[in-house]
């Protein structure tokens, strides 16, 4: 009997200690930074997409990838000086907006391995995150072009043949 309440004592101290030592979590307002920074970096976006359309004449298409191109730099030259990390301390989950979330964890490694050099360390380590989803891009990529090949060399085999048949 002494010794369950010596061993639920020590439970109860212990229960205490991980309360006091435990930092309170502030959940609401973790939600609003990053919905108001997540947002901002969308907004930043869409501005450069507006400006690539009705200022510059770029088409959507070209409007999207020059708006890709500059969130990229972006996030990698703010990376590489330190302030993203500042932003993404302040922010959490609102700066894993995915295409600055694949610059900053693309440029990250890079930055850590700098001091070996710039071809074993920097470049080396520059694909460690971003070689295994370029290379799934790339893949899906290729498998949908040959099998769109795939299906127009079919359409028009299978037209060939039924015009010779009709012919006889």
């Amino acid at each position: 009997m002494q010794q369950s309440s010596s061993k639920q004592d020590r439970i109860a101290q212990y229960k205490a200690l991980i309360a006091r030592l435990t930092p309170k979590s502030k959940v609401g307002q973790g939600a609003l930074r990053a919905f108001w920074v997540g947002g901002a970096i969308c907004v930043l976006g869409q501005v450069i997409s507006d400006i690539g359309t009705r200022m510059l004449g770029l088409t959507l298409m070209q409007a999207s990838s020059l708006t890709s191109v500059t969130l990229v730099f972006l996030t990698a030259l703010l990376t590489g000086i330190g302030v993203f990390d500042v932003i993404a301390k302040y922010a959490g989950a609102g700066t894993v907006v995915p295409i600055t979330g694949f610059a900053n964890a693309m440029v990250s490694p890079a930055m850590e391995f700098r001091p070996e050099g710039w071809v074993l360390g920097t470049g080396a380590r520059l694909f460690t995150i971003a070689g295994p989803v370029l290379y799934t891009a790339f893949r899906r990529r290729s498998s949908w072009a040959s099998s769109t090949i795939l299906s127009i060399c079919e359409a028009r085999y299978a037209g060939r043949k039924s015009h010779r048949l009709s012919n006889n």
